[in-house]
């Protein structure tokens, strides 16, 4: 298992720290603990973590609070373990971000087996955003492309074909990508209408 930098929450000083102690003894570095969720935000934001602990009933804002404030300002695994198991809470918790959710009492093995489920949870949608991004890109680009290649038409004189190995060749000659070759055309072209 990976060692994971984790912030614990929890308003009850021995439910803190034997979460703490179970959090060590499988490993990991424990970077903050939290009385209430506005001191798991705070903490959130000064340590970067890459795991928190959350209680749901918690002083000045709870976990819930705390978890939707948190994911709003940066991607990490958060993982509620909380004596509430009123499904209503556990819906709130899926929509607040939470990867994974843990029913008091809890054992080092219990809580283990919550920590790798979330991390897996965690891990497929930081994949699953990356597989977005590099789509958004992809049509971006491919929209760059088809503005480029109407540009190269009507300047040149030409059919869509030949503008389309027109701008490989540049891109071919110029060692860029043709993503890159349509937007300096495009923004070329609006330059010149300026």
């Amino acid at each position: 298992m990976e060692r994971l930098r984790v912030v614990v929450a929890d308003d009850e000083e021995w439910v803190r720290a034997t979460l703490v102690r179970m959090c060590e003894s499988l490993g990991h570095q424990v970077v903050g603990q939290a009385r209430d969720g506005q001191e798991a935000v705070d903490l959130a934001e000064q340590t970067a973590p890459d795991l928190l602990l959350l209680d749901i009933r918690m002083p000045h804002m709870d976990g819930l609070e705390a978890a939707r404030a948190i994911t709003e300002r940066t991607f990490v695994t958060i993982l509620i373990v909380t004596a509430h198991t009123d499904t209503a809470f556990i819906e709130q918790a899926a929509e607040a971000g939470v990867f994974s959710y843990l029913v008091k009492p809890i054992t080092s093995e219990r809580l283990a087996a919550a920590i790798s489920t979330a991390r897996a949870r965690f891990a497929d949608l930081l994949r699953l955003k990356e597989e977005l991004g590099d789509l958004e890109q992809a049509l971006t680009a491919r929209k760059m492309i088809e503005r480029a290649k109407g540009i190269l038409m009507r300047d040149m004189g030409v059919g869509e074909q030949e503008a389309h190995r027109w701008l490989k060749r540049a891109s071919s000659h110029h060692n860029q990508k043709i993503g890159e070759i349509a937007r300096r055309i495009v923004a070329l072209d609006r330059a010149g209408r300026r």
